[in-house]
């Protein structure tokens, strides 16, 4: 992998994390998905299989062998705003609270050290163990 496509990797899932967590995320979902219930989990997979259709796509271009990362992302990016999501609702944090902000970051960087990890998984199919 040339550090041009590295490169290019790492924007592809920045992109992907940006555009499903702030341009397609309904009110709804972001509004929801912490909430008990059925109507929770209906949130937060609608949410997160966005984000599972987005590494799909994204390893399809780079490495198409490991799709299956797609699934992964579905299950470790609906643990992780679940997670964020019942603590929030739980504790009554609103976005005027700094634990709601705090919560949010640490949610955010789960998701950056994610796809670390995809990149890792990714770059090592083409040169072997990278650490």
């Amino acid at each position: 992998m040339t550090p041009l496509a590295l490169l290019l990797l790492y924007i592809s899932f920045r992109l992907k994390q940006y555009a499903g967590d702030f341009l397609l995320q309904t009110d709804w979902m972001a509004l929801t998905k912490g909430q008990p219930g059925r109507e929770g989990y209906r949130a937060l997979f609608s949410h997160t299989l966005y984000h599972a259709a987005g590494t799909t796509l994204i390893t399809l271009v780079f490495v198409p062998e490991l799709w299956w990362l797609g699934a992964v992302d579905f299950v470790v990016h609906s643990a992780v705003d679940r997670i964020k999501g019942i603590i929030t609702y739980k504790k009554g944090w609103q976005y005027t609270d700094r634990w709601f902000w705090w919560s949010f970051g640490l949610d955010q960087e789960a998701h950056n050290f994610t796809h670390l990890a995809y990149i890792i998984l990714i770059v090592n199919h083409f040169h072997g163990l990278i650490l």
